[in-house]
Protein backbone atom coordinates (compact mmCIF):
# COMPACT_ATOMS: atom_id res chain seq x y z
CA UNK A 1 0.00 0.00 0.00
CA UNK A 2 1.22 3.53 -0.67
CA UNK A 3 -0.08 7.06 -0.37
CA UNK A 4 -1.27 8.94 -3.44
CA UNK A 5 1.46 9.91 -5.85
CA UNK A 6 -0.38 13.16 -6.55
CA UNK A 7 -0.03 14.38 -2.98
CA UNK A 8 0.44 12.82 0.41
CA UNK A 9 -3.06 12.53 1.86
CA UNK A 10 -4.30 11.85 5.34
CA UNK A 11 -3.80 8.21 6.29
CA UNK A 12 -6.81 6.70 8.00
CA UNK A 13 -6.34 4.97 11.33
CA UNK A 14 -7.27 1.66 9.72
CA UNK A 15 -6.79 1.47 5.95
CA UNK A 16 -7.24 -1.15 3.29
CA UNK A 17 -8.11 -4.79 3.66
CA UNK A 18 -4.95 -5.68 5.53
CA UNK A 19 -6.96 -5.80 8.74
CA UNK A 20 -9.35 -8.68 8.38
CA UNK A 21 -13.10 -8.22 8.29
CA UNK A 22 -14.48 -8.03 11.79
CA UNK A 23 -11.33 -6.50 13.23
CA UNK A 24 -11.69 -3.84 15.87
CA UNK A 25 -9.46 -1.20 17.34
CA UNK A 26 -7.39 -2.84 20.02
CA UNK A 27 -4.95 -1.74 22.64
CA UNK A 28 -1.95 0.17 21.39
CA UNK A 29 1.60 -0.43 22.53
CA UNK A 30 2.72 3.07 23.37
CA UNK A 31 0.84 6.20 22.38
CA UNK A 32 0.86 9.97 22.44
CA UNK A 33 0.00 10.14 26.14
CA UNK A 34 3.41 8.99 27.32
CA UNK A 35 5.46 9.69 24.23
CA UNK A 36 7.39 12.65 25.62
CA UNK A 37 8.70 10.74 28.62
CA UNK A 38 11.70 9.26 26.79
CA UNK A 39 13.77 10.27 23.79
CA UNK A 40 16.77 8.26 22.68
CA UNK A 41 18.85 8.96 19.57
CA UNK A 42 21.67 6.74 18.29
CA UNK A 43 24.22 7.16 15.52
CA UNK A 44 26.52 10.12 14.92
CA UNK A 45 25.00 13.46 15.88
CA UNK A 46 25.63 16.11 13.20
CA UNK A 47 24.97 19.65 14.53
CA UNK A 48 24.54 21.11 11.04
CA UNK A 49 21.71 18.61 10.44
CA UNK A 50 19.98 18.93 13.80
CA UNK A 51 16.84 20.02 11.98
CA UNK A 52 16.26 16.40 10.96
CA UNK A 53 16.58 15.26 14.58
CA UNK A 54 14.13 17.96 15.66
CA UNK A 55 11.59 17.09 12.98
CA UNK A 56 11.75 13.36 13.74
CA UNK A 57 11.41 13.97 17.48
CA UNK A 58 8.34 16.16 17.02
CA UNK A 59 6.81 13.75 14.50
CA UNK A 60 7.33 10.64 16.62
CA UNK A 61 6.35 12.12 19.96
CA UNK A 62 3.13 13.59 18.55
CA UNK A 63 2.07 10.13 17.38
CA UNK A 64 3.50 7.90 20.07
CA UNK A 65 5.84 6.17 17.62
CA UNK A 66 8.33 4.12 19.61
CA UNK A 67 10.86 3.35 16.85
CA UNK A 68 12.09 5.36 13.88
CA UNK A 69 15.11 6.00 11.70
CA UNK A 70 16.34 8.60 9.27
CA UNK A 71 19.20 8.62 6.78
CA UNK A 72 20.23 11.47 4.47
CA UNK A 73 22.68 11.63 1.58
CA UNK A 74 24.08 14.73 -0.09
CA UNK A 75 25.89 14.51 -3.43
CA UNK A 76 26.21 10.76 -2.97
CA UNK A 77 27.64 10.93 0.57
CA UNK A 78 25.84 9.57 3.64
CA UNK A 79 25.78 12.61 5.92
CA UNK A 80 23.24 11.48 8.53
CA UNK A 81 22.20 8.08 9.91
CA UNK A 82 20.14 8.08 13.09
CA UNK A 83 17.97 5.72 15.10
CA UNK A 84 15.30 7.02 17.47
CA UNK A 85 13.15 5.62 20.25
CA UNK A 86 10.55 6.98 22.65
CA UNK A 87 10.62 3.79 24.74
CA UNK A 88 13.32 3.39 27.37
CA UNK A 89 13.67 -0.37 26.82
CA UNK A 90 13.82 -0.18 23.01
CA UNK A 91 17.25 0.26 21.43
CA UNK A 92 16.94 1.50 17.84
CA UNK A 93 20.25 1.75 16.02
CA UNK A 94 20.83 3.20 12.53
CA UNK A 95 21.25 -0.41 11.42
CA UNK A 96 18.03 -1.75 12.98
CA UNK A 97 15.71 -3.39 10.48
CA UNK A 98 12.19 -2.20 9.62
CA UNK A 99 9.56 -3.53 7.26
CA UNK A 100 9.50 -1.03 4.40
CA UNK A 101 6.26 -2.21 2.73
CA UNK A 102 5.75 -0.78 -0.77
CA UNK A 103 9.18 0.82 -0.97
CA UNK A 104 9.96 -2.79 -1.93
CA UNK A 105 8.53 -2.02 -5.38
CA UNK A 106 11.64 -0.01 -6.21
CA UNK A 107 13.59 -3.24 -5.70
CA UNK A 108 11.32 -5.38 -7.85
CA UNK A 109 11.31 -2.83 -10.66
CA UNK A 110 15.12 -2.77 -10.65
CA UNK A 111 15.31 -6.58 -10.63
CA UNK A 112 13.13 -6.74 -13.73
CA UNK A 113 15.33 -4.13 -15.42
CA UNK A 114 18.46 -6.15 -14.59
CA UNK A 115 16.96 -9.14 -16.38
CA UNK A 116 16.11 -6.91 -19.36
CA UNK A 117 19.61 -5.43 -19.33
CA UNK A 118 21.12 -8.92 -19.35
CA UNK A 119 19.04 -9.92 -22.37
CA UNK A 120 16.86 -12.40 -20.50
CA UNK A 121 13.58 -10.51 -20.69
CA UNK A 122 11.77 -7.76 -22.60
CA UNK A 123 9.46 -5.17 -21.10
CA UNK A 124 7.08 -5.76 -24.01
CA UNK A 125 6.71 -9.48 -23.26
CA UNK A 126 3.19 -10.48 -22.17
CA UNK A 127 3.16 -11.94 -18.68
CA UNK A 128 1.13 -14.85 -20.08
CA UNK A 129 4.18 -15.84 -22.15
CA UNK A 130 6.16 -16.44 -18.97
CA UNK A 131 3.71 -17.51 -16.29
CA UNK A 132 0.92 -20.08 -16.48
CA UNK A 133 -2.55 -18.92 -15.45
CA UNK A 134 -4.86 -21.81 -14.61
CA UNK A 135 -8.23 -20.71 -13.22
CA UNK A 136 -10.39 -22.71 -10.80
CA UNK A 137 -12.62 -25.33 -12.36
CA UNK A 138 -15.53 -23.77 -14.21
CA UNK A 139 -13.88 -20.36 -14.60
CA UNK A 140 -12.04 -18.85 -17.55
CA UNK A 141 -9.10 -16.51 -17.98
CA UNK A 142 -9.95 -12.99 -19.16
CA UNK A 143 -8.75 -12.81 -22.77
CA UNK A 144 -7.38 -9.33 -22.11
CA UNK A 145 -4.73 -10.79 -19.80
CA UNK A 146 -2.63 -11.46 -22.92
CA UNK A 147 -2.27 -7.67 -23.27
CA UNK A 148 -0.63 -7.30 -19.85
CA UNK A 149 3.06 -6.77 -20.57
CA UNK A 150 5.88 -6.73 -18.04
CA UNK A 151 6.04 -2.94 -18.38
CA UNK A 152 2.32 -2.61 -17.65
CA UNK A 153 2.73 -4.75 -14.53
CA UNK A 154 5.39 -2.38 -13.20
CA UNK A 155 3.54 0.81 -14.17
CA UNK A 156 0.24 -0.28 -12.58
CA UNK A 157 -1.46 -0.49 -15.97
CA UNK A 158 -2.32 -4.19 -15.84
CA UNK A 159 -6.06 -3.70 -15.42
CA UNK A 160 -6.51 -4.65 -11.75
CA UNK A 161 -8.16 -1.92 -9.69
CA UNK A 162 -8.32 -2.55 -5.94
CA UNK A 163 -10.91 0.23 -5.61
CA UNK A 164 -13.24 -1.86 -7.77
CA UNK A 165 -12.59 -5.48 -6.81
CA UNK A 166 -10.38 -5.25 -3.72
CA UNK A 167 -6.72 -6.14 -3.22
CA UNK A 168 -6.16 -9.90 -3.62
CA UNK A 169 -2.90 -9.65 -1.69
CA UNK A 170 -5.03 -8.94 1.40
CA UNK A 171 -7.94 -11.34 0.72
CA UNK A 172 -6.38 -14.48 2.17
CA UNK A 173 -9.47 -15.85 3.90
CA UNK A 174 -11.71 -15.29 0.87
CA UNK A 175 -9.18 -16.91 -1.46
CA UNK A 176 -8.65 -19.88 0.83
CA UNK A 177 -12.40 -20.46 1.04
CA UNK A 178 -12.92 -20.07 -2.71
CA UNK A 179 -10.15 -22.54 -3.56
CA UNK A 180 -10.71 -24.91 -0.67
CA UNK A 181 -7.09 -24.59 0.48
CA UNK A 182 -5.70 -23.91 3.95
CA UNK A 183 -3.98 -20.74 5.03
CA UNK A 184 -1.15 -19.63 4.99
CA UNK A 185 -1.55 -19.01 1.26
CA UNK A 186 1.15 -19.44 -1.36
CA UNK A 187 1.71 -17.16 -4.34
CA UNK A 188 0.28 -19.91 -6.56
CA UNK A 189 -3.01 -19.79 -4.65
CA UNK A 190 -3.42 -16.06 -5.22
CA UNK A 191 -2.55 -16.42 -8.91
CA UNK A 192 -4.98 -19.32 -9.40
CA UNK A 193 -7.79 -17.37 -7.75
CA UNK A 194 -7.09 -14.25 -9.82
CA UNK A 195 -6.80 -16.28 -13.04
CA UNK A 196 -10.54 -16.86 -12.85
CA UNK A 197 -11.43 -13.24 -12.12
CA UNK A 198 -12.12 -10.67 -14.87
CA UNK A 199 -9.86 -7.66 -15.14
CA UNK A 200 -11.39 -4.43 -13.86
CA UNK A 201 -9.96 -2.37 -16.72
CA UNK A 202 -8.55 -2.85 -20.18
CA UNK A 203 -4.76 -3.20 -19.80
CA UNK A 204 -2.98 0.05 -20.54
CA UNK A 205 -6.15 2.16 -20.25
CA UNK A 206 -5.84 3.59 -16.74
CA UNK A 207 -3.37 3.82 -13.85
CA UNK A 208 -4.62 1.74 -10.92
CA UNK A 209 -2.16 0.89 -8.15
CA UNK A 210 -1.82 -2.90 -7.97
CA UNK A 211 0.05 -4.95 -5.40
CA UNK A 212 -0.99 -8.04 -7.35
CA UNK A 213 0.85 -6.79 -10.43
CA UNK A 214 4.07 -6.75 -8.40
CA UNK A 215 3.34 -10.19 -6.94
CA UNK A 216 3.32 -11.39 -10.55
CA UNK A 217 6.51 -9.48 -11.33
CA UNK A 218 8.21 -11.36 -8.52
CA UNK A 219 7.19 -14.67 -10.04
CA UNK A 220 8.48 -13.52 -13.44
CA UNK A 221 11.86 -12.83 -11.84
CA UNK A 222 11.90 -16.35 -10.39
CA UNK A 223 10.82 -18.04 -13.62
CA UNK A 224 13.30 -16.21 -15.84
CA UNK A 225 16.29 -16.26 -13.47
CA UNK A 226 15.84 -19.76 -12.04
CA UNK A 227 16.45 -18.32 -8.56
CA UNK A 228 14.14 -17.38 -5.73
CA UNK A 229 13.06 -13.75 -5.81
CA UNK A 230 15.11 -12.95 -2.71
CA UNK A 231 18.20 -14.76 -3.95
CA UNK A 232 18.15 -13.00 -7.31
CA UNK A 233 17.82 -9.56 -5.73
CA UNK A 234 20.61 -10.23 -3.26
CA UNK A 235 23.00 -11.67 -5.84
CA UNK A 236 22.43 -9.26 -8.71
CA UNK A 237 21.51 -6.00 -6.98
CA UNK A 238 22.30 -5.83 -3.28
CA UNK A 239 25.66 -7.61 -3.11
CA UNK A 240 27.31 -5.30 -5.69
CA UNK A 241 26.17 -2.36 -3.52
CA UNK A 242 27.55 -3.98 -0.33
CA UNK A 243 24.03 -4.02 1.14
CA UNK A 244 24.03 -7.09 3.37
CA UNK A 245 21.31 -6.39 5.96
CA UNK A 246 18.29 -6.28 3.67
CA UNK A 247 16.16 -9.42 3.65
CA UNK A 248 12.56 -10.51 3.24
CA UNK A 249 10.51 -10.23 6.41
CA UNK A 250 8.25 -12.75 8.11
CA UNK A 251 4.68 -12.46 9.32
CA UNK A 252 5.20 -13.37 12.97
CA UNK A 253 8.85 -14.01 13.85
CA UNK A 254 11.53 -11.31 13.74
CA UNK A 255 15.04 -11.31 12.35
CA UNK A 256 17.97 -10.28 14.53
CA UNK A 257 17.98 -6.51 14.82
CA UNK A 258 14.40 -6.09 13.61
CA UNK A 259 12.19 -3.66 15.52
CA UNK A 260 8.82 -4.60 17.06
CA UNK A 261 5.72 -3.34 15.23
CA UNK A 262 2.74 -1.61 16.80
CA UNK A 263 -0.83 -0.83 15.83
CA UNK A 264 -4.17 0.11 17.34
CA UNK A 265 -5.80 -2.67 15.34
CA UNK A 266 -6.25 -6.40 15.51
CA UNK A 267 -7.41 -8.86 12.86
CA UNK A 268 -8.09 -12.52 12.21
CA UNK A 269 -4.95 -14.51 11.55
CA UNK A 270 -4.17 -15.58 7.99
CA UNK A 271 -1.40 -17.90 9.20
CA UNK A 272 -3.88 -20.76 9.64
CA UNK A 273 -7.61 -21.42 9.71
CA UNK A 274 -8.05 -20.99 13.45
CA UNK A 275 -9.77 -17.61 13.23
CA UNK A 276 -7.68 -16.35 16.12
CA UNK A 277 -7.57 -12.58 16.69
CA UNK A 278 -4.01 -11.27 16.51
CA UNK A 279 -2.28 -7.87 16.65
CA UNK A 280 -2.60 -6.47 13.12
CA UNK A 281 1.16 -6.42 12.33
CA UNK A 282 1.61 -10.05 13.36
CA UNK A 283 -0.42 -12.34 11.16
CA UNK A 284 -3.44 -10.37 9.94
CA UNK A 285 -1.70 -10.34 6.55
CA UNK A 286 0.89 -12.62 5.01
CA UNK A 287 4.42 -11.32 4.55
CA UNK A 288 5.16 -14.47 2.51
CA UNK A 289 2.87 -13.47 -0.34
CA UNK A 290 3.86 -9.80 -0.09
CA UNK A 291 7.52 -10.33 -1.00
CA UNK A 292 7.84 -8.54 -4.34
CA UNK A 293 5.24 -5.86 -3.62
CA UNK A 294 5.98 -5.12 0.03
CA UNK A 295 8.09 -7.72 1.81
CA UNK A 296 11.56 -6.25 2.31
CA UNK A 297 13.25 -5.35 5.57
CA UNK A 298 15.85 -2.59 5.54
CA UNK A 299 17.42 0.15 7.61
CA UNK A 300 17.23 3.79 6.54
CA UNK A 301 20.95 3.77 5.57
CA UNK A 302 20.27 0.67 3.45
CA UNK A 303 17.49 2.51 1.64
CA UNK A 304 19.55 5.59 0.76
CA UNK A 305 22.42 3.33 -0.30
CA UNK A 306 19.89 1.59 -2.55
CA UNK A 307 18.61 4.93 -3.85
CA UNK A 308 22.15 5.98 -4.76
CA UNK A 309 22.22 3.15 -7.32
CA UNK A 310 19.79 5.17 -9.43
CA UNK A 311 21.97 8.30 -9.49
CA UNK A 312 24.37 7.11 -12.18
CA UNK A 313 25.03 4.08 -14.39
CA UNK A 314 26.48 1.12 -12.54
CA UNK A 315 24.51 -1.99 -11.61
CA UNK A 316 21.88 -0.62 -13.99
CA UNK A 317 23.26 1.02 -17.14
CA UNK A 318 22.08 4.31 -18.62
CA UNK A 319 19.55 2.60 -20.89
CA UNK A 320 18.01 0.74 -17.96
CA UNK A 321 17.84 3.89 -15.83
CA UNK A 322 16.15 5.76 -18.66
CA UNK A 323 13.53 3.01 -18.78
CA UNK A 324 12.93 3.30 -15.02
CA UNK A 325 12.09 7.01 -15.39
CA UNK A 326 10.27 6.84 -18.74
CA UNK A 327 6.70 8.16 -18.92
CA UNK A 328 3.98 5.51 -19.16
CA UNK A 329 1.47 5.30 -22.00
CA UNK A 330 -1.17 6.83 -19.73
CA UNK A 331 -1.58 7.93 -16.13
CA UNK A 332 0.07 11.36 -16.01
CA UNK A 333 -1.24 13.54 -13.20
CA UNK A 334 -2.13 17.20 -13.67
CA UNK A 335 1.19 18.23 -12.09
CA UNK A 336 3.08 16.04 -14.54
CA UNK A 337 3.88 13.27 -12.06
CA UNK A 338 3.56 9.63 -13.01
CA UNK A 339 4.54 6.12 -11.97
CA UNK A 340 7.67 4.76 -13.68
CA UNK A 341 9.12 1.29 -13.12
CA UNK A 342 8.82 1.01 -9.34
CA UNK A 343 9.09 4.75 -8.55
CA UNK A 344 6.82 7.77 -8.47
CA UNK A 345 8.32 10.45 -10.70
CA UNK A 346 7.75 14.20 -10.83
CA UNK A 347 9.76 16.20 -13.39
CA UNK A 348 11.01 19.50 -12.01
CA UNK A 349 10.11 22.86 -13.50
CA UNK A 350 11.74 23.20 -16.89
CA UNK A 351 12.13 19.44 -17.24
CA UNK A 352 15.83 19.52 -16.33
CA UNK A 353 15.55 17.08 -13.43
CA UNK A 354 13.16 14.94 -11.45
CA UNK A 355 12.14 14.15 -7.91
CA UNK A 356 11.43 10.45 -7.37
CA UNK A 357 9.98 8.70 -4.34
CA UNK A 358 7.99 5.86 -2.88
CA UNK A 359 6.02 5.42 0.31
CA UNK A 360 5.16 2.22 2.12
CA UNK A 361 2.34 1.45 4.53
CA UNK A 362 1.18 -1.73 6.27
CA UNK A 363 -0.16 -2.33 9.77
CA UNK A 364 2.85 -1.58 11.97
CA UNK A 365 4.85 0.14 9.23
CA UNK A 366 5.28 3.48 7.51
CA UNK A 367 8.20 4.27 5.22
CA UNK A 368 9.36 6.99 2.84
CA UNK A 369 12.24 7.05 0.35
CA UNK A 370 12.95 10.23 -1.62
CA UNK A 371 15.49 11.21 -4.29
CA UNK A 372 15.60 14.90 -5.20
CA UNK A 373 16.77 16.67 -8.33
CA UNK A 374 19.23 18.69 -6.22
CA UNK A 375 21.37 15.71 -5.23
CA UNK A 376 19.70 14.99 -1.89
CA UNK A 377 18.13 11.70 -0.88
CA UNK A 378 16.56 10.60 2.37
CA UNK A 379 14.72 7.74 3.99
CA UNK A 380 12.49 7.67 7.07
CA UNK A 381 10.99 4.51 8.55
CA UNK A 382 8.69 3.92 11.52
CA UNK A 383 7.22 0.95 13.40
CA UNK A 384 3.60 2.04 13.20
CA UNK A 385 1.24 3.82 10.82
CA UNK A 386 -1.73 4.61 13.06
CA UNK A 387 -2.32 5.94 16.56
CA UNK A 388 -4.94 7.58 18.75
CA UNK A 389 -3.95 11.10 17.64
CA UNK A 390 -5.34 10.56 14.15
CA UNK A 391 -2.46 12.61 12.73
CA UNK A 392 -1.29 11.95 9.19
CA UNK A 393 1.84 9.87 8.72
CA UNK A 394 2.22 11.34 5.25
CA UNK A 395 3.23 14.57 6.97
CA UNK A 396 6.73 13.15 7.29
CA UNK A 397 7.29 14.21 3.68
CA UNK A 398 6.83 17.92 4.48
CA UNK A 399 8.84 17.52 7.71
CA UNK A 400 11.82 16.14 5.79
CA UNK A 401 11.68 18.90 3.19
CA UNK A 402 11.50 21.47 5.99
CA UNK A 403 14.60 19.99 7.62
CA UNK A 404 16.49 19.88 4.33
CA UNK A 405 15.59 23.42 3.39
CA UNK A 406 16.81 24.61 6.79
CA UNK A 407 20.37 23.36 6.28
CA UNK A 408 22.76 26.29 5.69
CA UNK A 409 25.95 24.27 5.18
CA UNK A 410 26.06 20.60 4.21
CA UNK A 411 28.74 18.46 5.92
CA UNK A 412 31.62 17.11 3.87
CA UNK A 413 31.93 13.78 5.68
CA UNK A 414 30.71 10.41 4.38
CA UNK A 415 29.32 7.78 6.76
CA UNK A 416 28.84 5.10 4.09
CA UNK A 417 32.17 3.38 4.94
CA UNK A 418 30.98 3.06 8.54
CA UNK A 419 27.91 1.04 7.59
CA UNK A 420 28.91 -0.65 4.31
CA UNK A 421 32.18 -2.56 4.11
Amino acid sequence: MELSRRKFGKLAVVTGAAVAAGSVAGTTLGGPAGAAATWRATGTAVPALSGFDNQLKAFMQARGITAGQVAVTYKGRLVLARGYSTESTLDVQPTSLFRVASVSKTVTGAAIMKLVQDGKLSLSTPVTSILTFTPPTGQTVDARLKSVTIKRLLQHLGGWDRNVSGDPNFKDAAIAQALGVPMQLRHADVIKYMAGRPLDLAPGSKYAYSNYGYLLAGRVIEKVSGLSYEAYVKQKLLTPLKITRMALGASVWKRAGEVPYESQSTGRTVMDNSGAIVPAPYGSFSMRTQDANGGWLASAPDLVRWAKMFDAPGVLNSTSLASVWAKPETGLATDGSYYGLGWNVRPTTGGTGRNTWHTGSMPGTFSLLVRTSSGLSWAAVFNRRDDASGKSYGDIDAAMWTAANGVTSWPTHDLFPKYFV
